[in-house]
Protein backbone atom coordinates (compact mmCIF):
# COMPACT_ATOMS: atom_id res chain seq x y z
CA UNK A 1 0.00 0.00 0.00
CA UNK A 2 1.92 2.98 -1.38
CA UNK A 3 -1.31 5.53 -2.09
CA UNK A 4 -2.23 8.17 0.55
CA UNK A 5 -5.74 9.23 -0.04
CA UNK A 6 -5.47 13.34 0.85
CA UNK A 7 -9.07 14.65 1.83
CA UNK A 8 -10.28 18.07 3.71
CA UNK A 9 -11.81 17.47 7.16
CA UNK A 10 -15.13 18.19 5.98
CA UNK A 11 -14.65 15.17 3.71
CA UNK A 12 -13.68 13.21 6.33
CA UNK A 13 -16.18 14.28 9.14
CA UNK A 14 -19.03 13.82 6.01
CA UNK A 15 -17.59 10.25 5.56
CA UNK A 16 -17.21 9.06 8.50
CA UNK A 17 -20.89 10.52 9.69
CA UNK A 18 -22.11 7.90 6.58
CA UNK A 19 -19.79 4.96 7.67
CA UNK A 20 -20.88 4.92 11.09
CA UNK A 21 -24.27 4.58 10.41
CA UNK A 22 -25.21 8.18 11.63
CA UNK A 23 -26.84 9.59 8.44
CA UNK A 24 -28.89 6.00 7.49
CA UNK A 25 -29.52 4.08 10.48
CA UNK A 26 -29.56 -0.30 10.28
CA UNK A 27 -32.80 -1.95 9.78
CA UNK A 28 -32.27 -4.07 12.68
CA UNK A 29 -29.71 -4.70 15.62
CA UNK A 30 -28.29 -7.63 13.67
CA UNK A 31 -27.29 -5.74 11.01
CA UNK A 32 -25.52 -2.90 13.15
CA UNK A 33 -23.96 -5.09 15.05
CA UNK A 34 -22.83 -7.02 11.70
CA UNK A 35 -21.62 -3.53 11.14
CA UNK A 36 -19.37 -2.28 13.28
CA UNK A 37 -18.35 -5.59 15.09
CA UNK A 38 -19.22 -5.30 18.64
CA UNK A 39 -21.54 -2.70 20.31
CA UNK A 40 -19.57 -1.62 23.77
CA UNK A 41 -22.26 -2.43 26.92
CA UNK A 42 -22.02 -0.68 30.41
CA UNK A 43 -24.25 -0.90 33.50
CA UNK A 44 -24.38 2.80 34.46
CA UNK A 45 -27.80 4.15 33.81
CA UNK A 46 -28.15 7.72 34.39
CA UNK A 47 -29.82 8.75 30.76
CA UNK A 48 -30.03 5.28 29.65
CA UNK A 49 -27.30 3.03 29.27
CA UNK A 50 -24.11 3.50 27.06
CA UNK A 51 -25.01 0.70 24.24
CA UNK A 52 -28.52 1.90 23.84
CA UNK A 53 -27.34 5.23 23.38
CA UNK A 54 -24.86 4.34 21.19
CA UNK A 55 -27.54 1.75 19.56
CA UNK A 56 -30.39 4.49 19.20
CA UNK A 57 -29.08 6.48 16.83
CA UNK A 58 -27.50 3.45 14.49
CA UNK A 59 -31.31 1.40 14.06
CA UNK A 60 -34.04 2.19 12.93
CA UNK A 61 -37.26 1.85 15.70
CA UNK A 62 -34.86 1.34 18.22
CA UNK A 63 -36.23 0.53 21.81
CA UNK A 64 -35.02 0.82 25.57
CA UNK A 65 -33.35 -2.55 26.55
CA UNK A 66 -33.53 -3.81 22.50
CA UNK A 67 -29.82 -4.99 22.27
CA UNK A 68 -30.46 -6.74 25.82
CA UNK A 69 -33.63 -8.55 24.44
CA UNK A 70 -31.31 -9.19 21.33
CA UNK A 71 -28.53 -10.79 22.76
CA UNK A 72 -31.00 -13.06 25.66
CA UNK A 73 -34.42 -13.74 24.05
CA UNK A 74 -37.05 -14.28 26.82
CA UNK A 75 -33.93 -15.73 29.14
CA UNK A 76 -33.51 -18.59 30.48
CA UNK A 77 -35.84 -20.65 28.31
CA UNK A 78 -33.73 -19.61 25.27
CA UNK A 79 -32.25 -22.54 23.57
CA UNK A 80 -28.66 -22.33 22.85
CA UNK A 81 -29.54 -22.99 18.93
CA UNK A 82 -31.57 -20.11 19.27
CA UNK A 83 -28.78 -17.63 19.91
CA UNK A 84 -27.56 -15.05 17.53
CA UNK A 85 -24.85 -13.11 19.80
CA UNK A 86 -23.97 -13.25 23.18
CA UNK A 87 -21.61 -10.80 25.68
CA UNK A 88 -18.11 -11.22 26.79
CA UNK A 89 -14.76 -9.11 26.68
CA UNK A 90 -12.60 -7.88 23.71
CA UNK A 91 -9.59 -9.97 23.92
CA UNK A 92 -7.26 -8.75 26.63
CA UNK A 93 -9.36 -6.17 28.08
CA UNK A 94 -12.02 -5.57 30.03
CA UNK A 95 -14.16 -3.73 27.86
CA UNK A 96 -17.56 -5.56 27.80
CA UNK A 97 -19.11 -5.74 24.83
CA UNK A 98 -21.99 -7.13 22.48
CA UNK A 99 -20.70 -9.86 19.73
CA UNK A 100 -21.76 -11.72 16.86
CA UNK A 101 -21.36 -15.66 17.15
CA UNK A 102 -18.36 -15.53 15.20
CA UNK A 103 -16.12 -14.31 17.97
CA UNK A 104 -16.16 -16.91 20.28
CA UNK A 105 -13.44 -19.09 18.97
CA UNK A 106 -10.73 -15.91 18.77
CA UNK A 107 -11.51 -15.22 22.71
CA UNK A 108 -9.93 -18.42 23.50
CA UNK A 109 -6.48 -17.44 24.08
CA UNK A 110 -7.30 -14.43 25.37
CA UNK A 111 -9.58 -16.62 28.15
CA UNK A 112 -6.34 -19.08 28.43
CA UNK A 113 -3.73 -16.03 29.70
CA UNK A 114 -5.90 -14.61 32.23
CA UNK A 115 -5.92 -17.96 34.05
CA UNK A 116 -2.03 -17.95 34.38
CA UNK A 117 -1.55 -14.54 35.24
CA UNK A 118 -2.50 -12.41 38.82
CA UNK A 119 -5.39 -10.65 38.77
CA UNK A 120 -8.69 -9.96 41.50
CA UNK A 121 -11.11 -9.39 38.72
CA UNK A 122 -10.19 -11.22 35.82
CA UNK A 123 -6.84 -13.20 36.54
CA UNK A 124 -6.20 -16.87 38.10
CA UNK A 125 -8.14 -18.26 40.72
CA UNK A 126 -6.67 -18.21 44.47
CA UNK A 127 -7.24 -21.78 46.07
CA UNK A 128 -9.79 -20.57 48.10
CA UNK A 129 -11.91 -19.31 44.56
CA UNK A 130 -10.79 -22.62 43.20
CA UNK A 131 -12.86 -24.43 45.75
CA UNK A 132 -15.83 -21.86 45.34
CA UNK A 133 -15.30 -22.61 41.33
CA UNK A 134 -15.81 -26.57 41.85
CA UNK A 135 -18.79 -25.82 43.68
CA UNK A 136 -20.21 -22.65 41.47
CA UNK A 137 -19.79 -25.21 38.35
CA UNK A 138 -21.16 -28.02 40.12
CA UNK A 139 -24.00 -26.23 40.99
CA UNK A 140 -24.82 -24.82 37.10
CA UNK A 141 -24.59 -28.13 35.82
CA UNK A 142 -27.26 -29.50 38.15
CA UNK A 143 -29.32 -26.74 38.59
CA UNK A 144 -29.09 -24.61 35.44
CA UNK A 145 -28.37 -20.50 35.10
CA UNK A 146 -27.80 -19.25 38.31
CA UNK A 147 -26.59 -16.14 39.87
CA UNK A 148 -24.19 -15.54 42.29
CA UNK A 149 -27.24 -14.80 45.19
CA UNK A 150 -28.09 -18.41 44.80
CA UNK A 151 -24.53 -19.31 46.20
CA UNK A 152 -24.34 -17.07 49.57
CA UNK A 153 -22.66 -18.45 51.88
CA UNK A 154 -21.21 -15.35 54.18
CA UNK A 155 -17.71 -15.33 52.31
CA UNK A 156 -16.51 -12.32 51.09
CA UNK A 157 -14.33 -12.27 47.49
CA UNK A 158 -11.47 -9.61 47.51
CA UNK A 159 -12.73 -5.89 47.05
CA UNK A 160 -12.75 -4.63 43.34
CA UNK A 161 -15.68 -2.49 42.50
CA UNK A 162 -16.99 -2.45 45.95
CA UNK A 163 -18.05 -5.40 47.87
CA UNK A 164 -18.45 -8.34 46.19
CA UNK A 165 -18.92 -12.10 47.78
CA UNK A 166 -16.94 -14.59 47.09
CA UNK A 167 -19.69 -16.67 44.58
CA UNK A 168 -19.62 -13.32 42.74
CA UNK A 169 -16.00 -12.79 42.56
CA UNK A 170 -15.38 -16.69 41.26
CA UNK A 171 -18.09 -16.59 38.74
CA UNK A 172 -16.49 -13.25 37.26
CA UNK A 173 -13.46 -15.00 36.80
CA UNK A 174 -15.34 -18.22 35.21
CA UNK A 175 -16.83 -15.73 32.99
CA UNK A 176 -13.52 -13.77 31.97
CA UNK A 177 -11.69 -17.57 31.22
CA UNK A 178 -14.58 -19.15 29.35
CA UNK A 179 -16.00 -21.33 31.99
CA UNK A 180 -19.60 -19.72 32.38
CA UNK A 181 -21.38 -17.62 29.79
CA UNK A 182 -23.98 -14.73 30.80
CA UNK A 183 -27.22 -16.61 30.07
CA UNK A 184 -29.87 -13.85 30.69
CA UNK A 185 -30.22 -10.78 32.76
CA UNK A 186 -32.75 -10.11 35.50
CA UNK A 187 -32.90 -6.49 36.73
CA UNK A 188 -29.48 -6.41 34.66
CA UNK A 189 -28.00 -8.36 37.33
CA UNK A 190 -26.08 -11.36 35.27
CA UNK A 191 -27.22 -15.25 35.22
CA UNK A 192 -24.84 -17.22 34.17
CA UNK A 193 -24.99 -20.76 32.26
CA UNK A 194 -22.55 -23.50 31.29
CA UNK A 195 -21.06 -22.23 27.40
CA UNK A 196 -22.52 -25.56 25.83
CA UNK A 197 -26.13 -24.27 27.38
CA UNK A 198 -25.39 -21.17 26.32
CA UNK A 199 -23.91 -21.32 22.41
CA UNK A 200 -25.37 -23.18 19.65
CA UNK A 201 -23.15 -27.08 19.43
CA UNK A 202 -21.85 -25.65 15.82
CA UNK A 203 -20.20 -22.10 17.34
CA UNK A 204 -18.66 -24.48 20.19
CA UNK A 205 -17.03 -26.80 18.02
CA UNK A 206 -15.01 -23.87 15.39
CA UNK A 207 -11.60 -24.40 15.39
CA UNK A 208 -9.44 -21.56 17.61
CA UNK A 209 -7.65 -19.82 14.98
CA UNK A 210 -4.04 -19.15 15.04
CA UNK A 211 -2.80 -16.16 16.75
CA UNK A 212 -1.84 -14.16 13.68
CA UNK A 213 -5.38 -15.06 12.33
CA UNK A 214 -6.94 -13.31 15.75
CA UNK A 215 -4.35 -10.36 15.04
CA UNK A 216 -6.04 -9.46 12.21
CA UNK A 217 -9.75 -9.94 13.08
CA UNK A 218 -8.84 -7.70 16.01
CA UNK A 219 -7.73 -5.29 13.43
CA UNK A 220 -10.62 -5.29 11.50
CA UNK A 221 -12.86 -5.27 14.62
CA UNK A 222 -11.26 -2.04 15.00
CA UNK A 223 -11.19 -0.28 11.37
CA UNK A 224 -15.19 -1.62 11.42
CA UNK A 225 -16.24 0.17 15.13
CA UNK A 226 -14.92 3.55 14.41
CA UNK A 227 -14.29 3.37 10.68
CA UNK A 228 -11.33 5.76 10.45
CA UNK A 229 -8.81 5.02 12.79
CA UNK A 230 -5.15 4.89 13.79
CA UNK A 231 -3.42 1.95 13.40
CA UNK A 232 0.07 0.45 15.19
CA UNK A 233 2.67 -0.96 12.96
CA UNK A 234 1.69 -4.37 13.87
CA UNK A 235 -1.89 -3.82 13.03
CA UNK A 236 -1.26 -2.37 9.59
CA UNK A 237 0.62 -5.33 8.58
CA UNK A 238 -2.08 -7.42 9.86
CA UNK A 239 -4.51 -5.34 7.57
CA UNK A 240 -2.39 -4.00 4.92
CA UNK A 241 -4.07 -5.73 1.82
CA UNK A 242 -7.80 -4.04 3.21
CA UNK A 243 -6.59 -0.78 4.09
CA UNK A 244 -6.29 2.75 2.74
CA UNK A 245 -4.70 5.40 3.88
CA UNK A 246 -5.94 8.87 4.46
CA UNK A 247 -4.34 11.92 5.14
CA UNK A 248 -6.15 14.90 6.82
CA UNK A 249 -4.58 18.13 7.44
CA UNK A 250 -2.82 18.12 10.88
CA UNK A 251 -4.19 14.61 11.84
CA UNK A 252 -2.19 11.62 12.54
CA UNK A 253 -1.78 8.97 9.59
CA UNK A 254 -5.34 7.35 9.50
CA UNK A 255 -6.75 4.35 7.57
CA UNK A 256 -9.98 2.78 6.66
CA UNK A 257 -11.40 -0.18 4.70
CA UNK A 258 -11.42 0.13 1.31
CA UNK A 259 -15.09 -0.37 0.90
CA UNK A 260 -15.30 2.86 2.58
CA UNK A 261 -12.93 4.86 0.22
CA UNK A 262 -15.92 5.76 -1.61
CA UNK A 263 -17.48 7.78 1.53
CA UNK A 264 -14.58 9.90 1.74
CA UNK A 265 -14.41 11.38 -1.99
CA UNK A 266 -14.50 15.16 -1.69
CA UNK A 267 -15.98 15.70 -5.21
CA UNK A 268 -19.34 14.46 -3.17
CA UNK A 269 -22.07 17.43 -3.05
CA UNK A 270 -22.63 19.19 0.03
CA UNK A 271 -25.44 17.39 2.37
CA UNK A 272 -28.23 18.74 4.17
CA UNK A 273 -26.11 17.66 7.53
CA UNK A 274 -23.40 19.84 7.00
CA UNK A 275 -25.36 22.77 7.78
CA UNK A 276 -25.46 24.72 11.20
CA UNK A 277 -29.68 24.28 10.90
CA UNK A 278 -29.04 20.15 10.94
CA UNK A 279 -31.05 18.07 13.55
CA UNK A 280 -28.89 17.54 16.20
CA UNK A 281 -27.92 14.37 18.00
CA UNK A 282 -27.02 13.05 21.58
CA UNK A 283 -23.89 11.18 21.30
CA UNK A 284 -23.31 8.44 23.96
CA UNK A 285 -19.99 9.44 25.69
CA UNK A 286 -18.61 6.25 24.34
CA UNK A 287 -19.82 6.60 21.25
CA UNK A 288 -17.76 5.16 17.94
CA UNK A 289 -17.43 8.36 16.41
CA UNK A 290 -15.65 9.92 19.51
CA UNK A 291 -14.15 7.09 20.99
CA UNK A 292 -10.54 7.98 19.73
CA UNK A 293 -9.63 11.18 21.85
CA UNK A 294 -6.78 11.79 20.07
CA UNK A 295 -8.86 11.44 16.60
CA UNK A 296 -11.45 13.45 18.30
CA UNK A 297 -9.55 16.31 18.70
CA UNK A 298 -7.92 16.47 15.75
CA UNK A 299 -10.36 15.77 13.12
CA UNK A 300 -13.15 17.71 15.10
CA UNK A 301 -11.78 20.38 16.96
CA UNK A 302 -13.03 18.93 20.32
CA UNK A 303 -11.72 18.22 23.48
CA UNK A 304 -14.03 15.60 25.48
CA UNK A 305 -13.28 13.01 28.43
CA UNK A 306 -16.04 10.99 29.99
CA UNK A 307 -16.03 12.24 33.54
CA UNK A 308 -18.19 9.18 35.23
CA UNK A 309 -14.59 8.17 37.01
CA UNK A 310 -13.22 12.16 37.21
CA UNK A 311 -13.76 13.29 41.13
CA UNK A 312 -16.79 15.72 41.10
CA UNK A 313 -14.54 18.55 41.82
CA UNK A 314 -12.34 17.96 38.79
CA UNK A 315 -15.21 17.26 36.22
CA UNK A 316 -15.88 20.16 33.45
CA UNK A 317 -18.79 19.03 32.03
CA UNK A 318 -20.61 16.33 34.34
CA UNK A 319 -20.72 13.54 35.22
CA UNK A 320 -22.79 11.63 32.21
CA UNK A 321 -22.38 14.87 29.61
CA UNK A 322 -23.52 13.48 25.90
CA UNK A 323 -21.74 15.60 23.40
CA UNK A 324 -23.81 17.16 20.49
CA UNK A 325 -23.39 16.45 16.85
CA UNK A 326 -25.08 18.95 14.12
CA UNK A 327 -23.71 18.26 10.76
CA UNK A 328 -20.50 18.25 10.39
CA UNK A 329 -19.60 19.90 14.17
CA UNK A 330 -19.32 19.30 17.75
CA UNK A 331 -21.10 21.75 19.39
CA UNK A 332 -21.27 21.28 23.01
CA UNK A 333 -22.46 19.02 25.21
CA UNK A 334 -25.16 18.39 27.83
CA UNK A 335 -25.52 16.23 31.07
CA UNK A 336 -28.84 14.66 31.84
CA UNK A 337 -30.29 13.03 34.26
CA UNK A 338 -33.07 10.70 34.04
CA UNK A 339 -35.53 10.31 37.14
CA UNK A 340 -37.20 7.36 36.75
CA UNK A 341 -40.07 7.76 39.66
CA UNK A 342 -41.05 11.18 38.29
CA UNK A 343 -40.63 10.72 34.83
CA UNK A 344 -38.50 13.57 33.88
CA UNK A 345 -35.38 14.37 32.42
CA UNK A 346 -33.53 16.85 33.97
CA UNK A 347 -30.28 19.32 32.31
CA UNK A 348 -28.45 18.87 35.27
CA UNK A 349 -25.83 21.16 33.06
CA UNK A 350 -25.16 22.10 29.24
CA UNK A 351 -23.01 24.32 26.79
CA UNK A 352 -23.79 24.58 23.36
CA UNK A 353 -22.51 27.22 20.92
CA UNK A 354 -24.34 29.64 20.19
CA UNK A 355 -26.73 29.13 16.94
CA UNK A 356 -27.40 25.95 17.42
CA UNK A 357 -31.05 24.64 19.10
CA UNK A 358 -30.28 21.24 21.46
CA UNK A 359 -33.72 20.99 23.11
CA UNK A 360 -35.39 18.25 20.34
CA UNK A 361 -32.57 16.30 20.68
CA UNK A 362 -33.58 16.64 24.55
CA UNK A 363 -36.77 16.19 23.69
CA UNK A 364 -35.84 13.36 21.87
CA UNK A 365 -33.77 11.65 24.28
CA UNK A 366 -37.05 12.01 26.53
CA UNK A 367 -38.85 10.50 24.46
CA UNK A 368 -36.80 7.13 24.06
CA UNK A 369 -36.90 6.48 27.75
CA UNK A 370 -40.29 7.44 28.25
CA UNK A 371 -39.83 10.29 30.23
CA UNK A 372 -40.70 14.46 30.04
CA UNK A 373 -38.72 16.90 29.79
Amino acid sequence: MTHVLKISRLAARRGLRQAVLLDVPAPTVTAALRHHGYIQIDPINVCGRMHDLILRNRVQGYREGDLTRHLHGPGAAWAAEARIAFEHHLPSTNILVAFSLDAWPHLHAAARARTKRPGAWSGRLTPREKAMAERVLAAVGERGPLGPEALIDGQRGRQVWGRSTLAKTVMQKLFYHGRLLISHRVNNRRIYNLPERVLPAAVLALREPRPDETARWLAILKLRQHRLVRLKRSELTAVEDLVQAVQVEDCPMLYCLRENVVLFDAARPNSEQDSAGAHPLLLAPLDPLIYDRRVLESLWGFRYTWEVYVPPAKRQRGYYALPILAGTELVGHVDPKADREAGRLTMMSKRVRRGYAVVPAVKQLAGFLGLRT
